[in-house]
C-alpha cells in the first residue's frame, strides 16, 4: 500500500472476462476516441463506495494519482489498479461485491461504445434505434428476465435525506420486498438505498431466493452517487436520456420519495413522457410516498405540478403519506394492472415496447450557459414538450451541483440562467428556494452555492 492508496490485480467478477485487442487499446488510449478517461472515472466512483460526498470533481482531484491499467492475457484480462481508494480492500483483497461493480461497468462502456462506434442501424437522431441500443445494454447485462412476470418497482428520490426520510424508504421498501417485488433505483445512497435495504430483510423473511436490487446510472453522475453496497445488478447507460428511459422500459411501476432537483428531472421526465397522447391509456402506477413530516413537502410538489402542466399531469400519480402499508399494496395492485394489459396488448412483461418516448425526450441536453438561457420556459407548448424544458432546466441544475463538467462551468463562468416568463417562473422559484433551504441540494454539512439564478424575461 502506497500513502494514496492501494495497488493490486483483479480478476472479473461476474461479466466480461474476455475483450478483443482493439477493445483492450480502445481502453488504454486516452487520446481521441479512447475510452480510458470514461473508464478510469467510473471505476474510481465504484472503488470509491461508500465515501460522504456528491462532489464529483472534488473526489476526481482527491485521487489524482490513481491509475488503471488493462492487463490481457491468454485466459482472460485482469485490471491493474494503482493507489485505489483503500476502502474498497479488505485486508488486501477487493470486496466482492465492489469488483463486480468494477466489471460491470467494464462491461457496459466497452458494450454501448461497440454499438455507438460500429454498429450500422444505430442512428442518433432515430427514437426506435434509441430505444434498441437501451434495450440492447439491458440485456447485455442480464437485466431483462423474459421468464418473470412483472414486478419490478423503480423507487426515486434524494441522495441528500434526513435520517427519518431514510428510515421511511427504508419501511417502504420492507412492505414492497413482503409483496415479492423487487427494487430498482439510481443506485447510490438516500433513498435509492433505503428501499433496496428494506427489501433485502423482507425477502429474507420471505424465503425469496434471488431478490433483485438493480441499480441504473451514467458516467456523469456515478462520481457522485456511487452505487451503494446492496446493488447486486449494475448497468451504466450512456447518458441521463438513456438512463431515464431505461427506468421506464425495464420498470412497471415508481415510487418516488422526497428529494431535491434530481428527482424534480426525474418526476417531469416520467410526467412528460405520460402526458403524450399516445401513452394516454397506458397503465403506469406512479406513487408519491412520505412520511406525515413530508406532507408538505408532497404537497408543494403537487402544486407546482399543477401549476406548471395542469391537473392531467397531477391524474397521473397518487400521493400517499405515512402510509408504507398502503404503499404497497397500490403498487402490487397496479402491478396486476400492467400485467393484464400488456398480456392484452401482446407487450412483452420485461421491457415496455408499447411505451412511446419522443425524440424530445431522447435527445441529450448538454447543460451549457447557452443552452440553459435558450430554454423555452412558457405555456404556450403542449404540456409534454413544457415538461420536457422544464426537465433540461432541472438537468442543468443537477449538473452544476454535482458533475464535475458543469461544477467547472459555474465555477468559470458564473450560475446557469433561467429564463422565462415572470409568471410562470415564480412556482420554479419557489420549488428550488425550498430544496435549499430544506438542505436537498447537497449532502448535510455541506454548504451550498447555487449553481443558477432565476432571470425574468423582459415584456
Amino acid at each position: 500500500m502506497s500513502r494514496n492508496g492501494v495497488h493490486a490485480r483483479v480478476s472479473p467478477e461476474g461479466s466480461l472476462e474476455i475483450l478483443s485487442n482493439k477493445e483492450v487499446n480502445q481502453l488504454k488510449d486516452d487520446g481521441e476516441g479512447g475510452l480510458y478517461h470514461l473508464f478510469r472515472q467510473c471505476a474510481l466512483a465504484v472503488l470509491n463506495s461508500g465515501t460522504i460526498s456528491d462532489d464529483s470533481k472534488a473526489i476526481m482531484e482527491t485521487y489524482q494519482d490513481f491509475g488503471l491499467a488493462l492487463l490481457q492475457q491468454p485466459r482472460g484480462i485482469k485490471i491493474e489498479l494503482h493507489n485505489a481508494p483503500p476502502s474498497a480492500f479488505v485486508d488486501g483483497t477487493m470486496i466482492r461485491g465492489i469488483r463486480e461493480h468494477l466489471f460491470s461497468v467494464l462491461r457496459d462502456i466497452v458494450y454501448a461504445n461497440s454499438i455507438l462506434a460500429t454498429a450500422g442501424w444505430y442512428n442518433p437522431d432515430h427514437s426506435e434505434d434509441i430505444t434498441n441500443l437501451v434495450f440492447q445494454v439491458l440485456r447485455n447485462a442480464e437485466i431483462l428476465r423474459p421468464e418473470n412476470e412483472p414486478n419490478m418497482v423503480v423507487c426515486w428520490g434524494g441522495h441528500s435525506i434526513s435520517r427519518d426520510e431514510y428510515d421511511y424508504t427504508k419501511n417502504c421498501g420492507h412492505e414492497l420486498g413482503l409483496r415479492g417485488l423487487d427494487i430498482c433505483t439510481g443506485c447510490g445512497p438516500g433513498a435509492m438505498k433505503g428501499p433496496m435495504k428494506g427489501a433485502t430483510i423482507a425477502h429474507a423473511k420471505q424465503r425469496i431466493d434471488g431478490g433483485r436490487y438493480v441499480g441504473i446510472t451514467e458516467p456523469g453522475i456515478i462520481a457522485a452517487e456511487a452505487p451503494n453496497p446492496i446493488v447486486n445488478e449494475l448497468v451504466i447507460m450512456p447518458d441521463i436520456e438513456k438512463r431515464l428511459e431505461a427506468f421506464l422500459r425495464a420498470g412497471h411501476g415508481i415510487v418516488v420519495f422526497p428529494g431535491g432537483a434530481g428527482t424534480a428531472e426525474e418526476i417531469l421526465y416520467l410526467l412528460g413522457v405520460l402526458l403524450d397522447p399516445r401513452n394516454a391509456d397506458l397503465p403506469f402506477p406512479l406513487i408519491f410516498s412520505g412520511s406525515k413530516e413530508n406532507a408538505d413537502y408532497f404537497e408543494m410538489i403537487d402544486q407546482f405540478i399543477r401549476n406548471t402542466l395542469g391537473d392531467q399531469a397531477a391524474s397521473r400519480y397518487r400521493i400517499i403519506i405515512d402510509d408504507p402499508e398502503e404503499t404497497a399494496r397500490a403498487m402490487k395492485e397496479g402491478m396486476q394492472t400492467v400485467r393484464d394489459y400488456r398480456r392484452e396488448n401482446r407487450d412483452a412483461y420485461y421491457f415496455n415496447w408499447v411505451l412511446t418516448v419522443d425524440p424530445i425526450f431522447q435527445t441529450p441536453f448538454e447543460p451549457t450557459h447557452d443552452s440553459m438561457r435558450a430554454l423555452n420556459l412558457s405555456r404556450d407548448q403542449e404540456p409534454h414538450r413544457l415538461a420536457a424544458n422544464l426537465r433540461c432546466a432541472f438537468s442543468g441544475i443537477v449538473a452544476g451541483n454535482v458533475k464535475a463538467d458543469g461544477i467547472q462551468q459555474v465555477e468559470e463562468h458564473g450560475p446557469f440562467e433561467i429564463e422565462g416568463d415572470p409568471e410562470f417562473l415564480k412556482p420554479l422559484e419557489t420549488l428550488l428556494d425550498a430544496f435549499v433551504a430544506q438542505n436537498r441540494m447537497k449532502l448535510p454539512g455541506q454548504a451550498y452555492k447555487p449553481c443558477y439564478q432565476i432571470i425574468d424575461k423582459p415584456g
